[in-house]
């Protein structure tokens, strides 16, 4: 374990009208403890599972690859400055780490193909094979594979994007063996319930304020999925 707990500092955001600072679960939570290897944060759209996580990453010092900017229609100024009203607790001191996000994937990709163009053995550290000319899925695997044998704290926000059934279970079980393994910490913000599924993990829901620990079975993800795989009938009567 390397991150012991996240501190959040609602009394002192600088806007309680404006996103994130107005979102529920941020603004009436003050610790979030990390007690296992894996944490996740789970929550409907909105609910600020990826904001909490990128912030959280920021405040550790982790290096965010950003992709090219887009205009925007509305600049919100507060977007990115929720880690500057948190606080982190570390184990043993700060240690590196990474931070994954599927939207910003290809950059990072990209640029390590025109690194690897002049320094072809860079790309030893994943696997020997160009990320850009395998599958997403493939070439995502082949980052997680790599990337997750090293030491250090590492944030995934929904990884199971470009990520069949299968390929989910496969990231699964790497996770838990390199979080057993005692090297990594994995934070993740996720929609999958098969990620969800990791044993020993602690889920945070921020469908509720403040954020509370949730079991698997009480997720709406699990009940969900279950309940359609059990009578899909249920859900598609109103489709006809």
């Amino acid at each position: 374990m390397h991150l012991k707990k996240i501190r959040l500092l609602p009394d002192c955001y600088p806007a309680v009208d404006q996103y994130p600072f107005n979102v529920p679960a941020l603004r009436e939570t003050r610790e979030i403890p990390l007690a296992t290897p894996m944490t996740f944060f789970v929550g409907e759209n909105g609910s600020g599972k990826s904001t909490l996580l990128e912030a959280v990453a920021r405040r550790c010092g982790i290096h965010i690859w950003t992709s090219e900017y887009t205009t925007r229609l509305e600049h919100n100024p507060h977007e990115e400055k929720l880690h500057l009203f948190m606080g982190v607790e570390w184990a043993h001191g700060s240690v590196p780490g990474s931070y994954f996000s599927a939207r910003i994937f290809r950059t990072f990709a990209e640029m390590t193909e025109a690194v690897a163009a002049n320094d072809p053995g860079q790309l030893r550290y994943y696997g020997g094979k160009s990320l850009i000319s395998q599958s997403h899925g493939q070439s995502l695997l082949s980052y997680f594979g790599a990337r997750y044998q090293l030491r250090g704290l590492h944030f995934l926000d929904e990884p199971e994007t470009a990520l069949s059934p299968r390929n989910q279970i496969e990231l699964l079980r790497l996770l838990h063996a390199m979080g057993r393994a005692g090297h990594a910490q994995f934070l993740i913000a996720t929609h999958s319930p098969i990620l969800l599924a990791c044993p020993g993990a602690t889920l945070y829901s921020l469908d509720s304020s403040p954020i509370q620990a949730i079991a698997y079975e009480e997720t709406e993800h699990y009940q969900l999925y279950h309940d359609f795989m059990a009578s899909p009938q249920t859900y598609l009567a109103s489709m006809q």
